[in-house]
């Protein structure tokens, strides 16, 4: 099959049929990864996958919106979930732990803690011992596969608004408005990128590097938006995405809706999502009764009767409490259509719930993060959009592809990335002003991925560790940057026992050294974090370093966060100068620009330097009089 995506102008059938395909491929990858983790005997390298969690018990239930059963699991005696992916929002199979022919039930992961995971869903599962398995998405692969049929199919603006992203028509902007009143302080570069994306009549791309105060500028735009009348869809790709652009806006916009599954809702923020304000919908107390009344229909019926007539009567009370269930969904229905008319802002993932949102259109769409959307996933917010905004870094990381095939094709190019690689400039407008990190870890990826333009602000351009409080000055502490180099200390890459994943065993034990002695000289735990590009390194060190409040994740785990202080264990080492995925700079790049005040990074230089990337930041950590030896720890 030919790629249309690569053509100037591409025809729309032809460009959705390539869509179309990707998808086909990416459902094909998920259920043959899901079909190998049944495979796995091993109950200890099930669960090393992340993908799955075993052994698990019903601790508490109760009954959401929609009349959706939320089921808390956790393990029995357990201080915490091991490791996994199973993230909010992520949809998977619950089924009988102790039953491998148990199909299981679909649901959605509702919520994360400790030591519990919920999961949404409508039916109750068999068991009494059950296991979590991240699913084949195929629920959002239907949703975007509808998206598209009637974007294929499109009239009237959509179809203007299609073609104007497939590059078949031209885009339109207005006079840039000078007059505008910021309610949020901001600078010039994020002025002018406000003005850029109100001035837009069909797209804009706001591109934001590294801590320049990306979600600040959208917040403000979405703000500017609706003080001129405009009803505004705020979307992004993940959960976490969406709840970092829903705090910054409810400081400006009182009428905020929180639409899905919150990856994590602060207190203050809780009174905005959709379940909570259905709940203190005065019309939900009637609902409440009228659940009741169902239970008790149930219990009655389910009791049996002894008369000859005691089936018919049975049959009377179902149908009585199926009768009422209809118009408990009615009614909800209708409190949640009151709900949603009334936000001035929707926020909610790129995977939009339909049934929810119904035919509700925006004069704005905004997209953040859009950078890891896939094209497919991004026409459910297309089809509802007057206009739209596309904000995020085409420098850090690409949408998550599993499909290697599909990859290849291009599935990994996000809709933003390649309006930037097809029209420049003239669409865009890039934060420069970066708050985050001390100059001097800056320098290389400004140079390395934004052409030089990122600026310290100088309220940040020169701090350092031992500036905080009770920090003890030492080198440690005082410089901003250090590479620590194990070239010629055997400290060799493994793969993972019974595992895919690599690890790297002595630059564990250099990460325990550090750690510990940044605790020593009075860094906070929960201020530091530990970054690694494999999930077999984060399970090794999260098993040695048992530090309450110390963060130790992948790069992925780690994407639009930020500590005082970052040590990036770059773990390959090998004789072929192998860097594998490392070769992705964009992610490297996410991990060197996490730290504020303090980067150290660990890495063999003999492996590395073999990429031209990789040499360049060898020699930037040399410039930098930043390059240290293993060897000058004797302890490790």
């Amino acid at each position: 099959m030919s790629n249309p995506l690569v053509e100037q102008n591409p025809d729309p059938d032809r460009y959705f049929d390539e869509l179309e395909y990707w998808l086909e491929l990416e459902g094909e990858a998920e259920r043959e990864r899901m079909a190998r983790r049944r495979r796995i005997r091993s109950q200890t390298h099930i669960e090393k996958t992340g993908e799955t969690l075993i052994g698990l018990q019903m601790q508490d239930h109760r009954t959401g919106l929609a009349g959706r059963l939320l089921l808390d699991f956790g393990k029995p005696g357990a201080t915490s979930l091991p490791m996994n992916r199973l993230k909010v929002g992520s949809p998977v199979v619950v089924s009988d732990n102790d039953n491998p022919a148990d199909k299981g039930v679909a649901g959605v992961i509702s919520r994360r803690k400790h030591q519990t995971i919920q999961v949404a869903t409508d039916v109750w599962p068999e068991g009494k011992v059950h296991r979590i398995d991240l699913s084949p998405d195929e629920t959002t692969r239907r949703r975007q596969s509808a998206a598209m049929a009637k974007a294929r199919l499109a009239s009237g603006r959509t179809a203007k608004l299609r073609d104007i992203l497939l590059g078949n028509r031209e885009m339109r902007f207005s006079p840039i408005p000078h007059n505008i009143k910021c309610l949020t302080t901001l600078n010039p570069p994020q002025i002018d990128a406000v003005q850029f994306g109100l001035a837009a009549k069909d797209v804009a791309v706001i591109h934001g590097p590294p801590g320049t105060g990306k979600t600040t500028t959208l917040a403000e735009l979405i703000f500017q938006a609706v003080q001129s009348g405009q009803k505004v869809l705020a979307c992004a790709p993940s959960n976490t995405a969406v709840d970092n652009l829903l705090e910054k806006l409810v400081g400006l916009i009182p009428a905020v809706v929180r639409v899905g599954h919150p990856a994590r809702v602060f207190e203050a923020l809780r009174g905005h999502t959709l379940d909570e304000l259905v709940d203190h919908d005065p019309s939900t107390e009637v609902i409440r009764d009228m659940r009741r009344e169902v239970k008790e229909l149930i219990r009655i019926a389910e009791k049996g009767f002894r008369s000859r007539d005691g089936y018919r009567r049975r049959r009377e009370l179902f149908a009585e409490a199926g009768q009422l269930r209809g118009q408990i969904r009615s009614l909800e229905k209708t409190v949640i259509r009151n709900v949603i008319d009334s936000a001035d802002v929707i926020c909610t993932t790129t995977t939009i719930d339909d049934d929810l949102l119904n035919d509700l259109t925006f004069d704005l769409v905004v997209i953040d993060e859009a950078c890891q959307c896939t094209l497919p996933s991004v026409w459910q917010a297309v089809l509802r959009a007057e206009k739209i905004v596309l904000a995020g870094d085409h420098c850090q990381l690409p949408p998550t592809v599993l499909s290697d095939r599909a990859a290849a094709r291009g599935m990994k190019n996000s809709l933003m990335q390649r309006l930037i690689e097809r029209d420049g400039e003239s669409i865009l407008r890039q934060l420069t002003v970066q708050y985050r990190m001390h100059e001097s870890i800056m320098n290389f990826s400004s140079n390395a991925f934004y052409d030089g333009k990122l600026i310290a602000d100088v309220s940040i351009k020169r701090h350092r560790l031992c500036d905080l409080p009770d920090v003890v000055e030492l080198p440690l502490t005082t410089l901003p940057v250090e590479f620590i180099d194990t070239a010629g200390a055997e400290f060799d890459e493994q793969m993972e026992p019974d595992g895919e994943s690599k690890l790297n065993p002595g630059e564990a034990r250099l990460v325990v050294q550090l750690v510990g002695e940044l605790i020593e000289a009075g860094i906070s735990p929960a201020e530091i974090g530990v970054i690694a590009p494999y999930a077999a390194q984060v399970r090794l060190l999260r098993g040695q370093l048992n530090v309450i409040g110390l963060e130790i994740d992948t790069v992925d785990g780690f994407q639009g966060r930020e500590k005082e202080v970052i040590i990036f264990t770059m773990v390959r080492s090998n004789e072929r100068r192998e860097i594998g995925f490392l070769a992705d700079t964009r992610r490297t790049n996410v991990a060197l620009t996490r730290a504020r005040r303090k980067l150290i990074v660990i890495g063999d230089s003999a492996t590395l330097a073999a990429h031209r990337f990789y040499e360049g930041m060898l020699e930037n950590f040399e410039s930098l009089n930043a390059y240290r030896s293993v060897w000058e720890f004797p302890d490790i």
